[in-house]
């Protein structure tokens, strides 16, 4: 199960983007828990969240566009620079009062958001040049899935254990500290060549027109309802976990042990991809994930809770390389970095609204019905999976 020797720097691409990406996923937590401390509502605590995707929506093509003609190196320093910015303002926020702290607090979680997607683009686009064949990049991207779900168990356990034992101060300071590890990592993955011309488009169209490839549109709802899902988990469980009396780091563990079955799930991905069918891992995940969400509200201790936080992410991590692999597999050649980069806005646009959604139903309903809501959701939209495998029997031409 190794990789061609091209792809021997895909290590540092991963350990690069669990730096970044755990600054932002900490910041992520502990933001919101200080916004409820200092008395902020669901819904304001779902605004903030919102920020984190709502500019990457409009970065993402520029983002993908900068990738195409640097590479690797270029956007991710960048990303460096505004993930540190975004600690940095969340770090200052903490010493101004009320809504000043809210609304820095919402300046550095964009600039985080927009960091981090930048690198994610740039990474996913490294890598999958490293190998040709099909099979390599599915083993690539489900070794890359592992960055963000390492990365989510680093940053938020990390920053509540800070939160608990010397404030949030302290524990925006340390996530200013992860960037500079990707900084220095970087420095070590080798200059890619110069990247090809990209093969013009035909007179009258767009990117938009990527949407027509057959099965785009049904890929693309079922990973709304899988991120939505995501998204979903990330909210209310610091919502439920406060409401219940939870401290920041039991929060903290309940998040981190969802995404350490991730991470445990594309450890076996690699081995078991080549003998399961794509649309059959997509059907069952969404029903397990339906199937979790409405138990959850009824787990009413940490530890039943973290049984829930396990299940779903045995089921959430598996997805996302069948993702990617059947995103390749319904897109051109020649778009393949466009379609990374649409799929990106997509999902950051669908973080961005549906966190507000969640503050809105949260307050006036309760979390726990957040849970049933996007329980119903999901399972109800299985359907969609099935038919993918009409595209798989009848692949688009290039």
């Amino acid at each position: 199960m190794g990789l061609p020797a091209s792809a021997q720097a895909l290590p540092l691409l991963i350990v690069g983007q669990v730096a970044l990406h755990g600054a932002m996923a900490g910041q992520r937590m502990a933001a919101p828990l200080q916004a409820l401390n200092a008395g902020h509502s669901a819904w304001a605590v779902g605004v903030l969240l919102a920020l984190f995707a709502a500019l990457p929506v409009l970065t993402a093509m520029a983002a993908g566009r900068m990738a195409d003609r640097h590479g690797y190196h270029r956007p991710v320093r960048l990303a460096v620079l505004l993930t540190l910015a975004g600690a940095g303002c969340a770090l200052l926020a903490c010493w101004l009062p009320g809504w000043w702290q809210f609304g820095l607090n919402c300046v550095g979680a964009a600039a985080s958001g927009v960091g981090t997607n930048l690198s994610l683009i740039a990474i996913q686009r490294a890598a999958g040049q490293m190998v040709s064949s099909s099979t390599d990049r599915v083993r690539v991207f489900s070794w890359l899935g592992m960055a963000p779900s390492l990365a989510n168990v680093v940053g938020p356990v990390t920053a509540g254990f800070m939160i608990d034992a010397a404030g949030f101060g302290s524990a925006y300071a340390l996530m200013m500290a992860m960037p500079l590890v990707t900084l220095w990592v970087a420095r070590k993955v080798p200059l890619q060549p110069r990247p090809a011309t990209t093969v013009p488009r035909s007179p009258g169209s767009s990117r938009w027109d990527l949407l027509g490839a057959p099965g785009m549109k049904r890929l693309l709802f079922i990973n709304w309802l899988l991120s939505a899902s995501w998204d979903v988990h990330s909210f209310a469980v610091p919502v439920l976990g406060h409401a219940r009396g939870y401290n920041a780091s039991t929060i903290g563990l309940v998040l981190g042990t969802f995404t350490a079955a991730v991470t445990l799930v594309r450890f076996a991905v690699p081995l078991l991809a080549h003998r399961l069918s794509e649309v059959v891992v997509l059907r069952t995940a969404m029903l397990l994930t339906g199937g979790v969400f409405l138990l959850y509200p009824f787990a009413s201790t940490p530890w039943l809770m973290g049984g829930c936080a396990l299940l779903l992410g045995l089921s959430l991590g598996a997805v996302a390389p069948m993702i990617m692999s059947t995103l390749h597999h319904l897109t051109p050649a020649n778009r393949h970095g466009e379609a990374i980069a649409f799929r990106s806005m997509a999902i950051n646009f669908s973080s961005s609204v549906m966190p507000l959604a969640f503050g809105l139903a949260g307050t006036a309903l309760g979390p726990g019905v957040l849970f049933w809501m996007m329980g119903a959701a999901v399972g109800g939209g299985s359907w969609a999976a099935r038919g993918l495998q009409k595209v798989f029997v009848n692949p688009p031409a290039d």
